[in-house]
């Protein structure tokens, strides 16, 4: 598998990691031995530094930091919020991250394709369909809709987190499709079983 030659349709001027700062090359270093890659969305954040630092303390934030939601709960969110925006980089990397959290390769391309054919926990089930409902009509979030989530178990810090990571990828969504972002060609491949 060859990687595509622009990782998106714009002109940018994307460094070498040899070109960043030491910071970002220890960090890009440490995707290559966790990942095997440096994903495209943190490549194509390269060309301007101080928002690939932004972004990326945002993004581990938010997915990696303390929370009552579990690592795969919260890509579960990051594929619903892709699915409803049509965005090929994040269905293709986060559909990846679901199988690989979850160990169920099926599972991963249900979230993909329909979370409503899942068979989900009704916690995970509430959960994604407030990150639905926040995507499509966010002028129609109730309180009914928070009381939903608190009824299977979120504390309104929860509540937050899911509301924080839904608008996250609602933004990085249309960045990618904005400037037609590719995923790296590696997360068709990942973790769909033996």
């Amino acid at each position: 598998m060859s990687q595509p030659t622009q990782i998106t349709a714009l002109d940018l001027p994307i460094p070498d990691k040899e070109q960043l700062p030491d910071e970002f090359q220890k960090y890009f270093n440490k995707c290559e031995e966790k990942l095997g890659m440096v994903p495209n969305v943190l490549a194509a954040y390269s060309q301007n530094t101080a928002q690939l630092d932004v972004f990326a303390r945002f993004y581990n934030e938010l997915m990696f930091g303390e929370s009552e939601l579990t690592p795969l709960e919260k890509e579960m969110i990051a594929v619903v919020v892709s699915a409803q925006n049509h965005c090929y980089y994040c269905l293709t990397a986060h559909g990846a991250a679901v199988r690989e959290y979850s160990g169920d390769p099926v599972l991963g391309e249900l979230m993909v394709m329909n979370y409503r054919a899942a068979d989900l926990k009704p916690r995970q089930r509430t959960m994604l369909d407030f990150a639905d409902k926040l995507t499509n009509q966010p002028d129609q979030i109730l309180e009914s809709d928070r009381q939903a989530l608190r009824d299977v178990g979120f504390s309104d810090q929860g509540i937050w987190d899911i509301a924080n990571i839904t608008g996250f990828y609602n933004m990085t969504n249309r960045v990618a499709s904005a400037v037609e972002m590719q995923p790296n060609l590696q997360y068709h491949a990942n973790h769909r079983g033996s």
